[in-house]
């Protein structure tokens, strides 16, 4: 007999989904769903989690340590025991320490999983040993910075206030695809209040097919869009004068700056109409319960934190802070007072241990410098929680680093990545339902736990556990070596004032989204003088300059040119979740293959017709798609949905091949929607 568990949803989503999972047997599931009870998820998740069974069950899951017998990457593997495995690791960690010191180890992780038990568990094991420390900044970096910058911390409007509010504008987001939940709360205003939905986007994505209103700007130029609607807004009276002298600083900078910075000014920028400018300016300015829901959009262009600072000042333009359903979120991690010192051992913290961008890996293990910040060359890593031979940018170079002789690599993977194919070892990972954690949202307010639900198929073990054994054999020592993740998760808990595991448990959430007037700001911005920066201390958020001084537009990293007229966009697929789930039959079908979106004039001067293969390519290498002619993009842009697995490509070559890795100012990261490539018929 069935019964329905209750868990959490791990993935790198915003939504951070409270789940029920159909339990058919200890080591099987059937469906799962959405908990309605949930005042977010609401019932309601994506397609791609409700099919997790066949992710779960998938047959090429990996169930026993494997190590290679041929060169790397040849795929010859035989199974070794655990004890063998961890050994093999733990003897070269130990090796490359004695050799070249303790930073000649690079342990590297991601958000394969968002569960902060089973993610953070290597960072125990960094700090407590010395091991190189690991600048994260491929996500979420830029757009972090340029929130920051005005805000002070990164939270916003309650987003289940969505359902409250006039105007919905979706900028920089796919949540159809990428955050289906938005849309419930979207649905409930238009029900209710016949909100209008706007979409800010490069191209005609699923949401802006939705939408009422469509703003299909040029990459990298929604700063100048910006810009000028803050201008209407002045010059026709709908800033907020009294909110502004309470709650903002430079305002009178900031409108003498706006004076040039009119609707043909950035319509010559966006390639939008002057009247499609006012005509959104006016809608926002006069609609006082407007919510803006900002994307990680702005994370992919290397003037991404200059542009969401440019459009994060709207809603203090207008004073649509004070109005529930108004205001804007882009990110809730600063609502959460988790502890994490014991799950990462911030307590052996070191900040004198070179730091190394993971965005930078294939510099890093060809031996950059610059990248290597001063210290020796990286020797031996264990990887889990992430596929940087597929999502990093600068893919040949980080495939050349793997495929070092010298270099010793572990990964704790579940099923066959690209990474793990260019491994010297592979371990078999656990899935979420498959052992306990503690989440917390990213777009959403509440904390969960996820305790174990089936069992793993054959030797597969948890991050922590692998964490655990690795530290004895290596002599690490740190009191939570000793504990289980649900002892972690329960000491978390009490140390942070928060209701202990069982209780918590037992409650299936905990709400944290603070009171109205604090998500609001109304008590003032987290800042000495209590208000909002027009003009940021870029200085101060990280040593990368070349940011505007007030909101502007901010010329993009790479831009088109007369060798490399097309920008490329590398969104992501409905289906897929960075390379999670890109390994499902279902999810592959509905993706079809990988494709190109181009203009169709744009397809008809360069002899392309639908299904074309078509190569794009620009100093860092070619890239062969198909391609289909689209009208909802503007001419000189390519759209690649994916992440794709690399067979998939007709040359067996990722789209991260043309995407590079120049850090973005202030403080890093990867402007993976900033790169100029040239298309030609195959």
């Amino acid at each position: 007999m069935s019964t329905y568990v209750s868990t959490v949803c791990p993935h790198d989503c915003p939504s951070t989904c409270a789940l029920e999972v159909e339990r058919l047997a200890p080591d099987r599931i059937g469906k799962v769903r959405g908990a309605a009870d949930n005042s977010y998820t609401a019932g309601v998740i994506c397609a791609k989690v409700s099919r997790y069974a066949e992710r779960l069950h998938n047959p090429n899951r990996i169930t026993r340590p494997l190590l290679r017998t041929g060169p790397k990457g040849s795929g010859q593997w035989t199974p070794i025991a655990w004890d063998e495995a961890l050994d093999r690791i733990a003897d070269a960690f130990n090796t490359a320490e004695r050799r070249y010191g303790a930073e000649a180890v690079w342990p590297y992780y991601y958000a394969g999983t968002m569960g902060l038990v089973q993610r953070g568990a290597i960072q125990r094991l960094r700090h407590a040993k010395g091991y190189s420390r690991q600048i994260s900044t491929v996500c979420d970096t830029p757009a972090n910075m340029g929130w920051m910058a005005g805000y002070g911390d990164i939270r916003g409007a309650d987003p289940r206030e969505m359902a409250d509010s006039d105007l919905i504008v979706n900028w920089g987001g796919n949540p159809v695809a990428t955050q289906v939940n938005v849309m419930t709360h979207v649905a409930r205003a238009r029900k209710a209040r016949g909100a209008k939905l706007v979409t800010i986007d490069p191209y005609r994505n699923g949401t802006a097919e939705v939408s009422d209103r469509h703003l299909m700007l040029r990459p990298g130029t929604d700063g100048a869009l910006a810009c000028a609607v803050m201008h209407v807004l002045f010059k026709e009276g709908m800033a907020d004068r009294a909110y502004l002298a309470r709650y903002a600083q430079d305002t009178t900078a900031l409108e003498a700056h706006l004076e040039s910075r009119t609707p043909e000014w950035a319509a010559a920028i966006t390639g939008l109409s002057v009247d499609e400018i006012v005509g959104f300016a006016r809608l926002y300015g006069t609609t006082p319960r407007s919510y803006l829901r900002l994307g990680y959009g702005f994370t992919r262009t290397h003037n991404g934190a200059a542009q969401m600072h440019a459009v994060s000042c709207l809603p203090v333009i207008t004073g649509a802070w004070q109005q529930r359903g108004g205001g804007a979120l882009y990110c809730s991690s600063g609502i959460f007072t988790l502890d994490r010192t014991l799950a990462e051992g911030l307590d052996r913290l070191d900040r004198s241990i070179r730091g190394m961008d993971q965005a930078l890996i294939g510099r890093v293990l060809t031996g950059d410098p610059a990248a290597l910040a001063g210290g020796p060359p990286v020797m031996a890593m264990l990887v889990q929680n992430t596929n940087p031979a597929a999502i990093c940018p600068e893919q040949a170079l980080v495939r050349r680093g793997l495929m070092r002789d010298d270099l010793f690599v572990a990964v704790h993977e579940q099923v066959m990545t690209e990474t793990a194919q260019l491994a010297d070892l592979v371990l078999p990972a656990t899935m979420f339902l498959e052992h306990d954690d503690i989440y917390r949202g990213g777009g959403q307010m509440h904390i969960q736990i996820g305790r174990k639900v089936v069992d793993a198929p054959g030797a597969a073990r948890e991050n922590l556990w692998v964490i655990h054994e690795l530290a004895r054999r290596v002599g690490a020592e740190h009191p939570g070596f000793a504990m289980s993740a649900w002892e972690i998760i329960d000491a978390m808990l009490r140390v942070s004032n928060l209701p202990d595991a069982e209780t918590l448990h037992a409650a299936r959430w905990y709400d944290a989204q603070p009171d109205f007037e604090t998500s609001h700001f109304l008590k003032g911005f987290p800042w000495p003088d209590g208000r909002f920066r027009f003009a940021p201390d870029w200085a101060a958020l990280g040593p990368l300059g070349g940011l505007p001084p007030l909101p502007d537009h901010m010329e993009p990293g790479r831009p088109a040119d007369t060798d490399h007229p097309f920008r490329l966009v590398t969104a992501p697929a409905r289906q897929f979740l960075n390379t999670s789930f890109n390994e499902t039959p279902t999810s592959q079908k509905r993706e079809g293959r990988p494709t190109a979106l181009l203009h169709p004039d744009d397809c008809a001067g360069l002899g392309i017709a639908d299904g074309t293969l078509v190569r794009l390519g620009n100093g860092q290498g070619v890239v062969s798609v198909h391609a289909r002619p689209f009208a909802g993009v503007q001419r000189g842009v390519v759209i690649v949905e994916g992440l794709w697995p690399d067979a998939a490509f007709v040359d067996g070559v990722g789209i991260n091949t043309l995407t590079s890795a120049v850090s973005v100012p202030p403080a890093g990261g990867v402007g993976f929607h900033d790169t100029a490539v040239w298309v030609r018929a195959a």
